[in-house]
C-alpha cells in the first residue's frame, strides 16, 4: 500500500500520480450529477428541484470534508517521507478516531438543522417535503461519506492514488444502478435518490476496508494508535481546517454569483448555471494538480528533499498552465457550440441562453489559466504545513475581487455576461500574485536559514 514518491523522475511521478486523481474527480462529478439526471427522467419539477437543492447542500458539505481531510494526506505523507512507520501508524489511527467523532457530531447537528437549512435555501413550497427527505437520508449517511474521503486521503498520503479511483468508480456505478431501482422502478422520488447515494457510499467504504485488510504494507495499526494524541490531531486540523474553511467560502461565493445572475433574469440565470457545469469539468485538471502537489510535496518535505518538492510544484504549474491556455484559446472559438449542448437552440429563449452563455464562458474560461497556477501553489503550501496561506489568498480574492467584481460588472454591463466572466477570472489572478509573493518569502527564509 505504501509507496515512496521521493525518488525517480519528478515529471513522470507527477503525471502518473495525477492521472488517477483526475479520473477520480471526473467520476465524482458524474456521481454528483447522476441523481439529478435520473430523477429528471421519472419525476416532476418538484422532485427535481428537491434533489437539485439537496445536492447543492451536500456538495458544499462534502467539499469541506475533503478539504479537512487534506490534513490527513499531508500528515501521513510527511511521516512516510521521513520513513517513520510509527508516526505513520499514529497519523492513520488518529485520523480514523478524529473523523469518526467528527462525523457523528456533524450528523447530529445537521439532522437538527434540516428544517432551517431547507428554509435558508428558499426552497419552493412544492419541493420542501422532498428536500427534507433527501437531506435527512443523506445526513444519516454522513459517517460513510466522511469515511470514504478519509480512507482515500490515507491512501493518497501513502502514495497510492489508484485505489481511491477504483472506490469512487464502484460507488458511481452502484449509485446509477440504485437510482434507477429506487427512482425508476420503486418510484421513491427524492428519498430514493438519497438512499442510492448513501448506500453506494457505504458500499465504497466496505470495499476500501476490504482492500486495506488484504493489502500488505510495512504499516500495522494497533489499538494504541487510535487513542487521541493532541499533537497529531492538532497537526491534521492545522492543515485541514483552513482548507475546509476556504472551500466553504468558495462554495458560498458561487451561490452569491448565482443569486446575482438570477436577478438579471431567467435566461441569464440559465446561462450562468450551464457555464458553471462546464467550468466544473474544466477545473478537473487544476484540482488534480492541487492534490498531487500536496501528496507528493508532503512526502518529499518529510524526506528532507525540499528541492524535489519545488520541482513537483513547477511541473504541476507547467501542466496546469499549458492545459489552461489551450482550453481558454479553444473556447474563444467554440464557446457557443459548447453551451448549446445543454439547451435547445431551436427556440428563442434557448438561442438567447446560448448567446449569453457563450459570452460568460469566454470570460470565465481564463480562470482555468490562473486557477491552475494558484491551485498548484496551494498544494505546495499545504505540503509545507502552511495551508493558512491558501486560505488567505482565496478569501482575499473572493471578498475583494470576485464577488464585488461580478456585482459591479453585472450592474455596468446589463446586456452582456462577458465582463462578469472576466471578473471571476480576476479573482484568481489576484490569488496568483499573492501566491508568488508568499512563495518568494518562503524561499528567501529557507535560504536565510541555511546560511
Amino acid at each position: 500500500m505504501e509507496k515512496n514518491l521521493t525518488t525517480g523522475n519528478v515529471l513522470k511521478t507527477v503525471i502518473f500520480f495525477s492521472l488517477p486523481y483526475l479520473l477520480s474527480y471526473f467520476l465524482q462529478t458524474l456521481y454528483g450529477m447522476a441523481d439529478l439526471f435520473i430523477i429528471g427522467q421519472f419525476e416532476g419539477v418538484a422532485a427535481t428541484t428537491a434533489v437539485s437543492i439537496g445536492s447543492q447542500v451536500m456538495h458544499m458539505i462534502t467539499v469541506m470534508i475533503v478539504g479537512l481531510a487534506m490534513g490527513v494526506t499531508v500528515s501521513i505523507g510527511q511521516a512516510v517521507g521521513s520513513l517513520d512507520h510509527k508516526k505513520t501508524s499514529l497519523a492513520i489511527g488518529n485520523s480514523a478516531t478524529l473523523f469518526f467523532l467528527f462525523s457523528i457530531a456533524l450528523t447530529g447537528i445537521l439532522l437538527l438543522l434540516t428544517p432551517h437549512i431547507v428554509s435558508v435555501m428558499s426552497t419552493p413550497d412544492s419541493a420542501v417535503a422532498g428536500t427534507k427527505a433527501y437531506l435527512t437520508i443523506c445526513f444519516i449517511g454522513i459517517p460513510f461519506i466522511t469515511a470514504y474521503n478519509v480512507i482515500s486521503s490515507i491512501f493518497r498520503g501513502l502514495g497510492d492514488s489508484k485505489s481511491p479511483m477504483y472506490f469512487i468508480a464502484v460507488a458511481c456505478i452502484a449509485n446509477i444502478a440504485l437510482d434507477y431501482l429506487f427512482i425508476g422502478y420503486l418510484h421513491m422520488g427524492p428519498s430514493g435518490a438519497a438512499l442510492g447515494t448513501t448506500l453506494s457510499q457505504t458500499l465504497s467504504v466496505i470495499l476500501s476496508l476490504y482492500v486495506i485488510s488484504r493489502k500488505k504494507s510495512g504499516i500495522s495499526i494497533k489499538k494504541a494508535d487510535l487513542y487521541p494524541k493532541r499533537n497529531i490531531m492538532a497537526q491534521i486540523l492545522k492543515i485541514g481546517f483552513p482548507i475546509a474553511l476556504q472551500d466553504g467560502f468558495i462554495q458560498i461565493a458561487f451561490i452569491v454569483i448565482t443569486v446575482i445572475a438570477n436577478r438579471r433574469g431567467l435566461n441569464d440565470a440559465a446561462a450562468v448555471g450551464i457555464v458553471e457545469k462546464i467550468i466544473s469539468f474544466l477545473f478537473l485538471v487544476p484540482s488534480s494538480m492541487l492534490s498531487t502537489v500536496s501528496a507528493l510535496g508532503a512526502q518529499n518535505i518529510g524526506a528532507g528533499k525540499s528541492d524535489r518538492a519545488g520541482k513537483t510544484l513547477r511541473y504541476a504549474i507547467s501542466i496546469a498552465l499549458t492545459f489552461g491556455i489551450c482550453v481558454a484559446l479553444l473556447i474563444q472559438f467554440f464557446a457557443d457550440p459548447v453551451v448549446a449542448l445543454f439547451t435547445d437552440s431551436a427556440n428563442a429563449d434557448g438561442a438567447t441562453v446560448i448567446c449569453l452563455g457563450g459570452q460568460y464562458l469566454r470570460g470565465y474560461v481564463w480562470d482555468c489559466v490562473f486557477a491552475g497556477i494558484h491551485f498548484s501553489f496551494s498544494g505546495y503550501f499545504c505540503a509545507c504545513g502552511k495551508s493558512g496561506i491558501s486560505f488567505l489568498h482565496n478569501i482575499i480574492s473572493i471578498l475583494l475581487v470576485r464577488i464585488p467584481g461580478v456585482y459591479i460588472t453585472s450592474r455596468l454591463f446589463p446586456m452582456t455576461l462577458f465582463p462578469m466572466g472576466l471578473a471571476t477570472a480576476g479573482g484568481s489572478f489576484v490569488s496568483v500574485i499573492i501566491c508568488i509573493v508568499a512563495y518568494g518569502i518562503l524561499q528567501h527564509r529557507k535560504v536565510h536559514e541555511q546560511l
